[in-house]
């Protein structure tokens, strides 16, 4: 048994107010029976995290937008002030209001919010940014790589002021047969660990922290070792669960996504990332960034 777990969620939440054309995410219009079903959901799965004794953490990565739903603004400012959970991180476009935020314990809470220039302005984005900053909210922001948004990236970076991290998702893995060299020298200016989300990292047979001190949870309570790896390890309401959590080697043979590679040991991410894995941001940003010119 883990001496403390971190927990990625994602519930029965398939929507969003974004309909960004390289997204497989909510694509989908939820009936008042879905937001039903995903509240109970998550009401059971906050109330289970209430029970633990050991120290967990929570990740929200829906399958769409979480934060403009009051029911996961509620589960956030509930979250924030459990004694045992040391953070609570969404995944998200930023694109909610900042009211439900004084309520929350924001000691606890870090977001990793994600510009979508098809659906909102540079202007309108780096303005929300400066406003969390303001309130001392933890994040990273970032994009999606493609190659004609590039100059527009380069533009956010130089917006932005330099102790937000701001990261960069390659859109095509194939590198230099998307990427021309001066291309991946621009996106690495933007964002210094651009390389490592370039990369498809052989994971099977590879010791992971997955299944271990982290899994992925859905709307029913099963859980996995990650969000890419469908075999269950067992339900969280079940008494006997935590017992199923050891380490063990990857079933998987590529892994090409943040939140599943930084897990992989032979990596060594956790160094890279302490103190924000899941917000997605570097170990000394603050004083890294202070040396650079952005």
């Amino acid at each position: 048994m883990p001496e403390q777990l971190c927990i990625l969620y994602r519930g029965f939440l398939s929507s969003c107010n974004y309909a960004c054309h390289y997204c497989p995410f909510a694509k989908h219009t939820e009936s008042k029976a879905e937001h039903q079903r995903d509240a109970a959901a998550l009401e059971q799965f906050l109330t289970w995290v209430e029970t633990r004794a050991t120290p967990t953490s929570v990740f929200f990565t829906p399958w769409g937008e979480a934060l403009i739903r009051t029911r996961y603004q509620k589960a956030v400012q509930r979250l924030s002030y459990l004694p045992h959970l040391e953070k609570v991180v969404v995944q998200t476009n930023g694109s909610w209001g900042l009211r439900w935020l004084e309520a929350v314990n924001l000691e606890k809470l870090a977001l990793w919010i994600t510009f979508h220039p098809s659906e909102t302005t540079l202007e309108k984005f780096a303005a929300r940014a400066k406003e969390l900053l303001s309130l001392g909210v933890r994040f990273s922001v970032g994009a999606v790589g493609i190659r004609e948004n590039l100059d527009l990236l380069e533009q956010l970076r130089a917006a932005l002021p330099t102790q937000i991290y701001m990261w960069v998702n390659a859109f095509d893995r194939r590198g230099r047969n998307y990427y021309s060299p001066e291309m991946l020298e621009r996106l690495t200016s933007i964002d210094p660990h651009f390389a490592l989300n370039l990369e498809r990292y052989r994971s099977r047979g590879q010791a992971c922290h997955a299944g271990h001190t982290v899994i992925s949870v859905d709307g029913f309570g099963v859980a996995r070792r990650c969000h890419f790896i469908e075999t269950p390890i067992g339900n969280i309401f079940e008494a006997d669960f935590e017992a199923k959590l050891k380490p063990q080697l990857c079933s998987r043979g590529l892994c090409d996504c943040h939140i599943g590679y930084v897990h992989l040991e032979q990596l060594g991410l956790y160094d890279v990332f302490e103190g924000g894995i899941f917000e997605r941001i570097p170990s000394n940003w603050a004083v890294q960034a202070s040396s650079r010119t952005v």
